[in-house]
């Protein structure tokens, strides 16, 4: 059965409309869900002005990739979810064949779609998806935390990579909603300092709070030479050329860099081949999260992650269109879209 629904629908570049839409028909592994919350990320951003997103974009489309909800009706095939349900979903559907996915690294997926990305997603009233896709909340974690699951997991997945000790230095490049979401990772694995360089000064006190022993601007010029080979690992959660630039030099010898931020397809950094030779610097990238959903869901459960006090800016689905065009100028750490 198809149903008309609200919806935000990204028409083309720099086109967003709130209108009247029809959703998929549910498959037989499929759920329809009543999305609850929605998260706008910077991934959204980049579609909405014309640049890929985990996969490529064929507008007219519904994004929104970090969803929650409630399940309305579910397809004849699904047995472990019902009407009801409370549940956050995992963007990501990987083919299973590829050779990428038969040798562990989904991620890489050749044939990859995404929910928001190649197929509707959350920033409308009811969503189709997977059931495989669903994981069920615990009822003291709210919808709200729930759409926050899927950055929690990308960032996990990232912080995986690392190899993390007690007499560690960590710097993190980027105080905003990954940057503070990496903070409270790091906290929580117990190393001896960690540094966060944010310019921003209004986020100097949350992420102090959260965890971080000092707050740095890379704009300071005392700051941005102490930066210089004093870390043993650094996390860049910009995406610019410049912090890139920043974190293989804030790198000590034989220290561990993770290029996290998402940059622009024609973004390029600057930096000495050799420095990365004589330091002996491993530097890494991370792309989306596979199979991280259900630890994203156990940490924010737990209280290890706070994701409550992160959140800077709530919209409802009206508002998109104006969100979207003006967004840069908002000031968000974090943004959600919450439904009537």
């Amino acid at each position: 059965m198809r149903r008309g629904m609200k919806a935000a629908v990204l028409r083309d570049t720099l086109n967003m409309e709130v209108m009247e839409w029809t959703e998929r028909t549910i498959g037989k592994e499929e759920v329809m869900l009543r999305v609850a919350c929605c998260g706008i990320c910077g991934t959204d951003q980049h579609i909405y002005h014309g640049h890929p997103g985990s996969a490529e974009v064929e507008p007219p489309i519904v994004l929104g990739h970090e969803l929650a909800g409630v399940i309305e009706a579910v397809g004849e095939n699904v047995a472990m979810l019902q009407p009801g349900d409370r549940v956050s979903v995992d963007p990501n559907i990987y083919c299973g064949s590829c050779e990428y996915c038969r040798s562990g690294r989904a991620q890489l997926c050749e044939r990859l779609q995404a929910v928001g990305v190649t197929r509707d997603g959350g920033m409308a009233e009811l969503c189709v998806v997977p059931a495989a896709n669903c994981y069920k909340l615990p009822d003291h974690v709210s919808l709200m935390e729930g759409a926050m699951v899927e950055p929690l997991g990308c960032v996990l997945h990232g912080f995986k990579k690392l190899e993390l000790r007690a007499t560690q230095h960590v710097l993190i490049v980027g105080g905003g909603f990954i940057g503070q979401l990496f903070l409270q990772l790091v906290k929580a694995a117990g190393v001896s300092r960690i540094t966060v360089s944010e310019p921003n000064s209004h986020k100097r006190n949350p992420l102090l709070a959260l965890g971080a022993h000092a707050v740095v601007t890379p704009f300071d010029a005392e700051d941005a030479k102490g930066m210089i080979n004093s870390a043993d690992v650094v996390i860049e959660c910009v995406g610019r050329p410049e912090s890139v630039e920043l974190a293989v030099a804030a790198a000590r010898k034989g220290g561990q860099v993770l290029l996290f931020g998402v940059a622009s397809p024609d973004a390029r950094a600057a930096f000495s081949p050799y420095e990365v030779f004589s330091k002996e610097l491993r530097i890494m990238g991370s792309f989306i999260n596979p199979y991280t959903h259900e630890e994203a869901i156990a940490l924010i459960a737990q209280g290890i992650v706070r994701i409550e006090p992160l959140i800077s800016h709530c919209f409802r689905l009206n508002d998109l269109p104006e969100v979207m065009a003006s967004y840069p100028q908002l000031n968000v750490t974090k943004a959600v879209i919450m439904q009537e």
